[in-house]
């Protein structure tokens, strides 16, 4: 089996791709918080491994992306403890081997080159990678597997904690999309501005892309949060969640073939 681990701002994701049936079979994810990732790494990984009976010998091959430096060391010493082999890191130096091309490697995400790869292998054509996470980014790629760029705001969890923790009296809220986009109250109030308001954003920027770059781009979804927004959904080709998971695959392949 291949594992891969994705680092993120908010959680450590760790996902199981069984190479016989060809998917993605478990996944969990830890809080990144530095001060409890070790004791959640001790204690949670090998219980989960123990209910779902996987054995860390299963596991043949593990890659790992991080756009967080301070726990990479933390993650690939626990890697080398438990499964008892070395993850191999996603870097710049990871897409030398890659048919899609960063202007600036040491400058994007490994999170994003790995959208962009697994994006790649699925349209051969020009297409934009909405990813919802802790940011909501927009990365664009022309028909050569050139990035031509990426457009950064903030996501919509970590929009609604900066209305929390930057007001008295606003409170933080769940995300659910309301039915109207006139709050009747402050929790809802809340939710429309954020959720609808996220809505015109998304739909604005790649509009925008467009209008700049006329090419004829697929527009594929990604992240924890790519579901919720439904008012988007005839927006995307593709709402597909696992593909940051499986550009980690794909690169750690073919940097380890």
């Amino acid at each position: 089996m291949f594992l891969a681990i994705d680092a993120g701002n908010s959680n450590v994701v760790f996902a199981l791709f069984d190479e016989k049936t060809q998917k993605w079979t478990n996944q969990f994810r830890l809080e990144t918080k530095t001060e409890r990732l070790i004791s959640q790494l001790s204690k949670k990984v090998p219980l989960y491994f123990l209910e779902h009976d996987i054995h860390p010998k299963d596991i043949e091959l593990i890659g790992f992306s991080s756009v967080v430096p301070e726990i990479q060391d933390t993650i690939q010493q626990f890697c080398e403890n438990f499964f008892g082999k070395k993850a191999y890191v996603i870097s710049a130096k990871s897409y030398k081997k890659l048919p899609v091309v960063a202007r600036r490697p040491n400058e994007i995400g490994t999170d994003l080159m790995c959208n962009v790869m697994a994006a790649w292998e699925k349209f051969h054509q020009p297409f934009i990678v909405v990813d919802f996470g802790t940011a909501l980014t927009f990365t664009v790629v022309d028909e050569k597997g050139q990035v031509l760029g990426v457009n950064i705001v903030p996501g919509l969890q970590t929009a609604i904690k900066a209305l929390f923790m930057n007001t008295s009296k606003l409170p933080e809220v769940s995300l659910e999309f309301p039915k109207s986009a006139i709050g009747q109250d402050t929790i809802h109030a809340i939710q429309a501005g954020i959720l609808h308001g996220y809505t015109g954003l998304v739909k604005g920027m790649l509009q925008t892309i467009r209008d700049e770059k006329p090419l004829p781009f697929k527009i594929i979804a990604t992240g924890g949060l790519s579901a919720i927004l439904t008012t988007l959904r005839d927006e995307f080709e593709e709402i597909d969640r696992y593909l940051t998971l499986d550009g980690i695959r794909l690169i750690t392949q073919i940097n380890q073939a």
